[in-house]
This record gives C-alpha cells, sequence and structure tokens, in this order.
C-alpha cells in the first residue's frame, strides 16, 4: 500500500472499537499520513451495555443507550460499514466480509467482544434469554409483557449467574414486578460477586434481601426446559417451574477470531503484548473480552467497559505512534472503581475511597455513565432528555 491509501481496519464496535476509533480522529494526522478508518460491526447500533438493565424498567429508551453508529459518527471522517465479518487473512492483510465486500489493512483492531455461551447447559440455547444486545432486551420485554398481561397470579423467573449482571437483572425485575415477581438468583459459587468489594456486595445482599430475591448458592443449573428448571444442590436434583430463565453466565470468542493462527488462551482469547498488540503480528491489536492482557506492571486486567475504554486510549495512542515513528506506550491500568445499579433509584459505587449506596450512588452512576457516552452531540442530547422528563412528569401531575 501507498501512504496515502493506508487503512485502519477495526472490527467491532462496542467500547474499544468504537472509542478507538474516535480517539484516532482527535490526533494531528499530517495530511499525507492521514490513514482511512473503517470501523465494521454487524449491528448498526452502538451499546452501552452498562445501561441495558435501565430498558426492562423503562427507565430510559433504546436511542439513549444505543445510537446508530450513522449518527454517532456522522460529523467525522470515520466510515462506517454493517456487515458480518467471514474471515481475516494476516497474511495478505484482508478482512473479508459475508457479504463479499473485502477490506485491506495496515492494521486492524480485534474489539469484537464475545457472545453468551448458550450451550452450555441441555435446553439453554432453546429456552433461556441472554442479556447482552439490545434484541435480547426486546425479547425479555416481549415476555414479560404476555406473562403481565395474563391471569396468573405469580411470575416466575431464575437469573442464573450471581456476577454483576445477574445481581443488577434480579434487582431490576423485581421492582418491575413488584407483587407478582417470584426471583430466584442462581449461583455455583459459595457468594455472589466474588470479585466485587466487600461494601458493594453486601450492599447487593441488602438488595436482593429487600426485594425477597431467593438466592441459591453452590448450586449448578443441570437442565433447562420451556416451563421448568432442574437444580443440583449437594447431589440433590430438585426440578422447579419457571416461566423465564435468564443466562448471564460466561462469555466466548466469535469462531472467526478462535480461527486466526494468534496465540492464544485456554479460552481461545488472543494473547497481547503490553502495548496491545498481538504476540504474533505487530500490524494487529486486540482489546476487550477478546483479549488476554498483561498490562505494563505485569497484572492480568478483567474484561469490563472500563478497562476496554482505557484500553481504546492505548490502542489509538501505538496504532498512531506506529505509523508516524513515534514511540509505542504500554498499557496501564486504573482501577476506577464499580458501580452497579440495584434496582429503581438505587445503586452502589466504590471509587478512589469513595463508597456510596442508595439514591446518591444511583445518581453519581448516571453522571459517570453520561459522560462516558460516546460523543459530546450524543451526552448532550442524553442529558438534556433526563432533565426535562422528570420536570415533564412533575408538571403532568400536577
Amino acid at each position: 500500500m501507498t501512504e496515502k491509501s493506508r487503512r485502519i481496519c477495526i472490527l467491532g464496535g462496542g467500547f474499544g472499537g468504537l472509542y478507538t476509533a474516535l480517539r484516532l480522529i482527535q490526533f494531528p494526522w499530517e495530511s499525507s499520513e492521514k490513514p482511512e478508518i473503517v470501523l465494521i460491526d454487524q449491528r448498526d447500533r452502538f451499546l452501552f451495555a452498562p445501561l441495558l438493565y435501565e430498558l426492562v424498567t423503562g427507565e430510559l429508551q433504546t436511542w439513549e443507550i444505543a445510537p446508530p453508529f450513522e449518527e454517532l459518527l456522522a460529523n467525522t471522517d470515520i466510515r462506517f460499514c454493517q456487515g458480518v465479518v467471514s474471515g481475516i487473512d494476516i497474511n495478505q492483510q484482508q478482512v473479508q466480509l459475508e457479504n463479499g465486500q473485502a477490506f485491506s489493512y495496515d492494521r486492524l483492531v480485534l474489539a469484537m467482544g464475545g457472545a453468551t455461551p448458550m450451550e452450555i447447559v441441555p435446553g439453554a440455547a432453546e429456552y433461556a434469554i441472554p442479556f447482552h444486545t439490545i434484541n435480547d432486551a426486546y425479547r425479555l420485554q416481549e415476555k414479560l409483557r404476555v406473562l403481565e398481561a395474563s391471569d396468573r397470579e405469580k411470575i416466575r423467573i431464575a437469573v442464573i449467574g450471581g456476577g454483576y449482571s445477574g445481581v443488577e437483572l434480579a434487582c431490576k425485575l423485581a421492582d418491575r414486578l413488584p407483587e407478582r415477581g417470584r426471583i430466584r438468583l442462581v449461583e455455583r459459587n459459595d457468594m455472589i460477586l466474588r470479585t466485587s468489594p466487600d461494601f458493594n456486595r453486601e450492599a447487593a445482599s441488602k438488595a436482593l434481601s429487600e426485594r425477597n430475591i431467593w438466592i441459591d448458592l453452590e448450586t449448578e443449573v443441570e437442565s433447562i426446559e420451556a416451563t421448568q428448571i432442574s437444580l443440583k444442590y449437594k447431589e440433590q436434583v430438585d426440578t422447579i417451574p419457571v416461566d423465564i430463565v435468564l443466562w448471564t453466565v460466561g462469555t466466548k470468542v466469535a469462531p472467526v477470531v478462535q480461527s486466526l493462527p494468534l496465540t492464544k488462551n485456554q479460552r481461545e482469547q488472543i494473547i497481547t503484548s503490553a502495548t496491545l498488540q498481538v504476540q504474533d503480528d505487530n500490524k494487529i491489536f486486540a482489546l476487550g473480552d477478546l483479549a488476554d492482557c498483561q498490562d505494563a506492571d505485569g497484572q492480568k486486567v478483567p474484561t469490563t467497559a472500563q478497562v476496554a475504554i482505557q484500553q481504546s486510549d492505548y490502542v489509538a495512542w501505538n496504532i498512531w505512534a506506529s505509523l508516524t515513528g513515534r514511540p509505542l506506550l504500554p498499557f496501564r491500568y486504573q482501577a476506577l472503581g464499580e458501580m452497579m445499579a440495584l434496582g429503581l433509584d438505587n445503586a452502589t459505587l466504590t471509587s478512589l475511597g469513595v463508597k456510596l449506596d442508595g439514591q446518591i450512588a444511583h445518581l453519581a452512576r448516571r453522571l459517570v455513565y453520561l459522560y462516558r457516552l460516546p460523543t459530546l452531540e450524543h451526552q448532550i442530547k442524553v442529558g438534556f432528555n433526563w432533565i426535562v422528563n422528570p420536570i415533564q412528569e412533575m408538571l403532568s401531575s400536577l
């Protein structure tokens, strides 16, 4: 490729991919050095995943947490292409899409995230609902609407996984179905939120208890059927009736990434150097869920949105540096804390020595996420809506 035709291909429009693209256009490229930036994702919308739970309770609207890529990138030089990646030829430096399109690249960013593995337990793929995408949220919403419109006295829901996603989802569902809901949280370990700070775990346990959410610890799922779930506790299997099963456990790397001839760990994540380049090809960068990353201090970093956002800054810098003859920087992860929604107007937050829960933590969480939305234009639109909506509701109630 000539210098004028250089291209950066970014596969995946989540936190890692989109934020890398937005950061890249902020650098002072010389006109002769400026590459084409192509962002490829199979969906037409970005998803601010930590706020997906708010769709279940109607607190937020789709446009607020899932703006279209075309809208976010309208005033940029970033080219968006909607498509499914079918193959990556690292020798020819080319990406192929299922629709027949192909893109050559000078630098490649792998940021395709992960999918929820639904083949772990018999019946999960057929009867359980994951909670990872907008379509998952819509599917849950429709199921809830049908059940709420029925004449049944109780709506029975099993949430599989006592991590962040399972706990947040259970609390939101309990608040949506206050009297009719019978929520059960199933966790295979001996505690919920195993990696969470004690303060957040205690606040979450309190929120679950106040909502009468049943917690099954040290319990594994044996099988799932249309109207029942079988749970194993201390070698005893119990089968209980259920209306909805939500699966929030685990993540797996996309098959197209698994097939790449790159060094991976046992979970098929690509192993990167501290500069977030893959070990086998310094023209390829990997971040987010599909990357096995140790930072400059040798600490293994978690696969969270917070980490992906921080990694995107380093990936963007290191791509710019590698194309303009500047030194690359090793990734240094800064743990900024943890936030969780625990139902309506309730959350918990630990950050840099600060510990909050209740409504003030809920407000702080919203403000932090507002700041983290991908573009200033979208921040302004959402922030204005968050201010105006309560005022309109108050006036309509007078």
